[in-house]
């Protein structure tokens, strides 16, 4: 069994626990308030610009080349993604400003980067997967089971479908496969342990929005 198929099954338990979350049958449904939607996609901003660059640290530090080149390729198309994020749907949803980081975001955020700077860099690559893979899989939910008929966030829904963004969560699993083969057993535990973290993280980001968290 490949890494990337053991590690899913370790964690199917809370992506089921996502997929039942408040905030995707609302969205899925267009019965999701206005002012949570836009919490969440201030914070998505903020953290594609922290992932983009977590993206370019693991780049910098991955031995092989095409590994390099496409890691360079995830930084590059998250930076594109934070700026149409900025120029096209916060005008359509009247957000002005992406304010701070707040504690779900922030947390993510600084976990993925400490992990690139501090950790193995197949501990890295395995920690930023979850938000290719997950981000794939709950997307294909959302537009599988989307209300279609007046629901605000139909374009945002229609985001999810793109083929060229499963292609890249292809790769970035792909990748991780790769390096996990090549690794000790206690390295594809530190692993399997950074993606587990990541998916919980994933799960709290969709929270905080929902329940909108903020700094005390």
């Amino acid at each position: 069994m490949k890494w990337s198929e053991h590690t899913w099954q370790a964690i199917e338990p809370k992506y089921q626990s996502i997929l039942e979350m408040s905030f995707i049958k609302e969205l899925s449904d267009g019965t999701l308030p206005l002012e949570k939607f836009k919490f969440y996609m201030a914070q998505d901003s903020l953290y594609l610009e922290h992932f983009g660059r977590t993206l370019s640290l693991i780049a910098a530090k991955i031995p092989d080349l095409q590994h390099v080149l496409t890691f360079m390729r995830f930084a590059e198309n998250a930076i594109v993604v934070e700026n149409a994020l900025h120029e096209l749907y916060f005008t359509d949803f009247g957000v002005t400003d992406k304010g701070t980081l707040q504690p779900a975001c922030h947390h993510y955020t600084h976990f993925l980067r400490s992990t690139a700077a501090l950790e193995a860099v197949e501990v890295a690559v395995a920690a930023v997967l979850p938000c290719f893979w997950i981000y794939r899989e709950v997307g294909d939910y959302i537009y599988k089971h989307q209300n279609a008929i007046n629901n605000p966030y139909h374009k945002w829904i229609e985001t999810y479908g793109g083929e060229e963004f499963s292609i890249a969560v292809d790769q970035a699993i792909a990748i991780c496969d790769t390096i996990a083969e090549k690794a000790t057993e206690e390295t594809r535990n530190k692993m399997t342990e950074a993606f587990i973290m990541s998916t919980r993280m994933e799960y709290h980001f969709w929270e905080a929005a929902y329940e909108l968290k903020i700094w005390k």
